[in-house]
Order: structure tokens, then C-alpha cells, then sequence
């Protein structure tokens, strides 16, 4: 598929069906597969032979699922897993472990800041936060000789802060580290984070991918670019025998392109058994199927909605880099020229009590925990997804206490400035 525009794998990418051989992605509802004989398993559990044989570890359906999604990346390999909280987990303890520190953006989703600033932390790693627009310089001076990564998100969740890729890839692999980078609201239509040299990318599959508010789900994609042996010393789980597997190194077992999804799999998804359900996966992939159509129905909202809020007298901010005035516009007409996603975020003057009472008065658009819907949604950040953060640190991450988050779906674009129009008439 790697000569068909990204419209087509969308549609056909990650399942080929053979002669007689279902048209839609089997759902392989199964814990266990059966063998023959117990030498055909053990090869599995040897990481001797391709195959399944327990659905903590791989299913052949998300295998379907997560193939279209490393397609649509770029990416040379991917997996599956229970939701984008455990994609990022997963991402960064594959190769950061207790003694690890690791460089991260300041504005990334609220959840994503406590799993790095609290829980990692209490697993024994360490993390330096830098602004998403820091300089060269004030990049450097963040790392350390136990950096293993540095994270980030392509746009921001709920800030809308649009990061700048090249200067983050530079920094990282000058530091001989690999950048992993979120990419869920733009999602692969919208920006290919490995074309500016991001190494691992993300997703909340749950957000855009899905679509429908069907099914909770993550995903990680490696791009087989970054090379692990040239700073073996960085990177032991990979570049060194793993006794739990008789010996395997996995870079030279699996090569660049396999390493790290072949060890996130055998070693993470196996102890922590964060799997996808095949069910979800198989819901996924109808979302992924539409994902080239729905994406610019959303950018196409957002920003009429933008461009309503920016001119009215009763909003302080419009966050949304499709707007000229917006401090991201450069960075994405860079990275984002066909636009970034839905989502517009905005203070609305009287602070954390008017919008409150804004969103109590829209009657189109849902108060809900979820973004990036096919059905449009709000919420105050301050008080849900980020309500574990202090003051401090939601003014480092840019939400302010009275933000309000508006995820445009798929409606017309009129009725939802018309909604808008009457919940702000207070």
C-alpha cells in the first residue's frame, strides 16, 4: 500500500483479504489459539515464530487494525493497546526505565502530565518540562546524561499549542534520544509527525480515529528510523540479551523497523496486559475507514466556529491555530496546511462562574469528558481533565481556570455558531 495516498489506506490499509476470505476485518473474539503440538508453541513464547497464542499479548484483529494505523504514519511497525493513557505509558517505559529522565513539553493533556510529573516519577524517573516553543538553547539545557526521550504533543490538548517538530527532533537526536510524539488531534490526515523526524508516535485512538464515542482504545507506531545500537549504552532493553527470552537481543533479533513494538509487546503488553479488546479494534477500524472524510468536515467547523468566537464582544481568547492572529499560525502552516483538527478552545470574559454558565445554556452542545466526536462537546478543563493540576501548573500548560473546550463534530456549521449565538446571550 506504501504507493496509494493516505484517502486509500485509510480504506484498505492493514487487512488484504485472500480468495474466499471475509471482506470486512474479522473479529476474533478469542483468549487462545490452539497448536498442534507444544513444540509449534513454544517457538512462540520464544519469539522463534510469528503467531498468537493469548490475546493479552497480540490478536489477530488489532494486528489488522494497528497495521492501517502504522500505514497511515509511515511508521514501520505498531501496536494496540487498551487506551492512549497506555499508549504513552508504554511508549516511554519501553525505553525509560527507574534511574531514566526524560524531556517533555509543558502543554500536553492533563492526564499525560500526571502520568510524567506523578507516577512516573514514583517508578523512579524523572522529567524536565520545557515550554513548547523553547529555542534550541533553552532545549539543550534541559537534558541529562539519563535522558532516554523527549515527548510531546503536534497540538496540545486543550491548550491547542502547536508544537514545533524539527526543533524537538533536532534537540533529541543530537542528544542521541528519540522523540515520541502525540498525535491525536491532528491525527495522520492532518500531520505525519515521522516525515519531520519524529521516531515514535502516539494516539488516544478513542478521539478522532474512532470518531463515534464507540470504543476506548490507544495506539503506538514506531518509524524503524531511530538507531537504538549507535547509543546502545542509553538503551540496554533493547541493544542487550533479555533473559526473560532466553538471551534475545531484540535490535538484532528483530531489526531497526521491529525492536521496539516486538519488546513493547513481549515484555510491556505481557506484564501489564494493557490489550485492546477486538471488539474496540474492530469498531476502530470502521472509524479509521471514514477518518480521510470526517477530518476536514471538523477543521472546517472549527474554524468557522473560531472565526465567530474571535469577533465576539463577550470572548477574551480564540485558541485555534487556523486563525491568523493565533500564535501558532506560522508553526501550522508548517505542519498542519490542511488544518489541524476541531477543537477551539476560548476564556470567555468573567472567568471559571461565565463560562460555567455559558455551557449550562447550550442546548446543541453536550457537557462531556470526551473531545474529538463526531457529535459536538465542551467541557471547563480546569474543572475535569485537569482539575489534579495546580494554578501554577495550569498556567504552564496555558489553560486557564476559565477555558472552555469545544470539540465542533460533524453538524452544520451554522447551527453550531446559532447555539453558540444563544448560550452566550446571558
Amino acid at each position: 500500500m506504501d504507493n496509494y495516498k493516505i484517502n486509500t489506506k485509510c480504506v484498505q490499509a492493514g487487512y488484504r483479504p485472500g480468495n474466499g476470505e471475509p471482506r470486512q476485518i474479522p473479529i476474533i473474539q478469542s483468549t487462545t489459539f490452539k497448536y498442534d503440538t507444544s513444540e509449534d508453541m513454544g517457538k512462540l513464547f520464544d519469539l522463534q515464530a510469528t503467531g498468537y497464542f493469548y490475546t493479552r499479548l497480540q490478536n489477530p484483529t488489532n494486528d489488522f487494525v494497528a497495521a492501517k494505523i502504522a500505514a497511515l504514519e509511515g511508521g514501520s511497525a505498531a501496536m494496540l493497546t487498551s487506551s492512549g493513557q497506555a499508549a504513552n505509558f508504554f511508549a516511554i517505559f519501553n525505553i525509560c526505565e527507574c534511574g531514566g529522565h526524560i524531556v517533555a513539553s509543558s502543554s500536553i493533556y492533563g492526564g499525560t502530565f500526571n502520568l510524567i510529573a506523578v507516577t512516573l516519577k514514583k517508578m523512579g524517573i524523572s522529567v524536565t518540562f520545557v515550554s513548547p516553543t523553547a529555542s534550541e538553547e533553552e532545549l539543550d539545557k534541559a537534558f541529562q546524561e539519563n535522558t532516554k526521550a523527549v515527548f510531546g504533543e503536534t497540538i496540545a490538548n486543550p491548550a491547542l499549542t502547536v508544537l514545533d517538530i524539527e526543533t524537538y527532533a533536532k534537540a533529541a537526536h543530537k542528544h542521541g534520544v528519540p522523540l515520541i510524539i502525540d498525535n491525536t488531534f491532528p491525527t495522520p490526515v492532518n500531520c505525519r509527525p515521522i516525515e519531520w523526524g519524529a521516531d515514535i508516535v502516539t494516539h488516544s485512538t478513542t478521539k478522532y480515529m474512532d470518531g463515534h464515542g464507540a470504543g476506548v482504545g490507544g495506539a503506538i507506531v514506531d518509524s524503524g528510523k531511530f538507531d537504538w545500537m549507535a547509543h546502545k549504552e542509553k538503551f540496554p532493553g533493547l541493544c542487550t540479551p533479555d533473559e526473560s527470552y532466553h538471551g534475545i537481543t531484540y535490535v538484532e533479533q528483530f531489526g531497526l523497523q521491529g525492536a521496539f513494538i516486538t519488546k513493547c509487546t513481549a515484555q510491556l503488553m505481557r506484564d501489564f496486559g494493557c490489550i485492546q479488546s477486538p471488539q474496540n479494534a474492530f469498531l476502530l477500524n470502521l472509524g479509521l475507514e471514514s477518518l480521510h472524510v470526517r477530518m476536514p468536515r471538523h477543521v472546517e467547523n472549527g474554524q468557522a466556529v473560531a472565526e465567530f468566537l474571535s469577533s465576539h464582544p463577550k470572548i477574551e481568547k480564540v485558541n485555534y491555530s487556523g486563525l491568523k492572529s493565533d500564535k501558532y499560525y506560522a508553526l501550522a502552516q508548517k505542519y498542519l496546511p490542511n488544518g489541524g483538527c476541531g477543537v477551539v478552545s476560548f476564556e470567555i470574559k468573567g472567568g471559571r462562574h461565565a463560562a460555567e454558565e455559558f455551557m449550562k445554556r447550550l442546548k446543541l452542545a453536550a457537557i462531556e469528558t470526551h473531545v474529538a466526536d463526531a457529535r459536538t462537546c465542551c467541557l471547563c478543563p480546569s474543572t475535569s481533565t485537569h482539575r489534579q493540576l495546580t494554578d501554577e501548573q495550569l498556567v504552564a500548560a496555558g489553560i486557564p481556570a476559565g477555558l472552555v473546550r469545544l470539540s465542533c463534530g460533524l453538524e452544520d456549521k451554522e447551527d453550531l455558531i446559532n447555539d453558540l449565538k444563544q448560550a452566550l446571550d446571558f
